[in-house]
């Protein structure tokens, strides 16, 4: 079974699914504002973790296509008002949507992408109290998402955090969606509450790898291959793992060179190169990718719960393409 070709052949599905969330409407500004990132492709991990969670439960993952579109529509949303936040320039290797059309109408596109999210989710087919429970869960997410984001740019005026802190932030940024497709999943699919309660748990898992990974490419691949900025983390006092690891370890002159460059958005090049070296000498980047793979293992342990199927399977290929994948 190839994960590769799984991943394709249900984002294809997905992508067709979803354009009915997509269409063009008036102003045609704010919707081409709001289609630019959605249509610039993606690897759709989050609607494939919703998929298979739901087939792991049901065998049929049809029922949650509805859910998937409105986790991918509000992960769109995230990211547009994201790079507004972190002033980046490059997403999917094309111009963010402020970049392209402005600071207003990426704001409002966000906003529209975000209200479609809940169009989706109320198109989902369950009983009423499997649709409260998932109700719940999508606004208790967005919130924790809120939250996330706010500490990490609270992080950026810091000249410390702990590696338990930085958890509890990308628990929150980053894996409370994941955590909720694979929860929405076994929900949708009428899991029993074993299996949900496993799904849940390995999604969080799942986002707390796909972080860190993250953050370990953005220190390992270049501007081509990852689809973004390179040095942003840098310049902008991102509290990476990789940067929280680094403060812990530093003394010296080592300390100084992140005190004197590390946050700085006006570091040239040279400057980050610096940082980055450092980085890698303090053995933070390896650090980081370590501690990546060793979510894996828990990842997997989650869910032995569930009965042995391909989609169980193919949830296994996932965690392990989350820490090998290269953009």
């Amino acid at each position: 079974m190839n994960l590769q070709d799984e991943l394709t052949q249900r984002a294809t599905q997905f992508n067709d699914y979803w354009q009915q969330y997509l269409k063009k409407g008036t102003p045609e500004v704010l919707y081409d504002a709001a289609r630019h990132l959605p249509l610039a492709g993606g690897k759709r991990i989050r609607p494939f973790l919703a998929m298979m969670a739901c087939e792991s439960a049901s065998g049929d993952a049809a029922p949650v296509m509805p859910f998937a579109a409105g986790l991918e529509l509000m992960h769109n949303f995230t990211l547009v008002h994201d790079d507004i936040m972190d002033h980046s320039l490059i997403r999917r290797n094309l111009p963010t949507v402020h970049k392209k059309y402005g600071v207003p109408a990426a704001i409002l596109s966000g906003d529209l992408l975000f209200a479609k999210s809940f169009q989706a989710v109320l198109d989902v087919s369950v009983d009423f109290p499997t649709f409260k429970k998932l109700e719940h869960a999508f606004v208790n997410c967005i919130i924790a998402i809120c939250e996330g984001q706010q500490l990490d740019i609270d992080f950026e005026q810091r000249k410390r955090v702990t590696e338990q802190e930085y958890l509890a932030m990308i628990g929150k940024k980053t894996g409370a969606l994941f955590e909720l497709a694979a929860q929405g999943g076994g929900l949708i699919g009428g899991g029993s509450p074993q299996e949900v309660a496993a799904l849940t748990t390995y999604g969080a898992i799942l986002g707390l790898a796909f972080q860190i990974w993250d953050d370990y490419l953005d220190m390992s691949s270049d501007a081509a291959t990852l689809g973004k900025d390179i040095g942003n983390d840098i310049r902008n006092g991102k509290k990476t793992l990789i940067a929280v690891h680094s403060f812990a370890h530093a003394n010296g002159k080592h300390k100084k060179v992140l005190d004197d460059i590390f946050g700085n958005r006006a570091a040239t090049d040279h400057e980050v190169q610096k940082v980055y070296d450092l980085f890698v000498e303090l053995g933070s980047v390896e650090y980081a990718r370590q501690r990546a793979v060793s979510y894996t293992h828990e990842a997997k342990d989650a869910i032995a719960v569930l009965k042995d199927t391909p989609a169980k399977k193919l949830l296994h290929h996932l965690i392990d393409y989350t820490i090998q994948r290269e953009k």
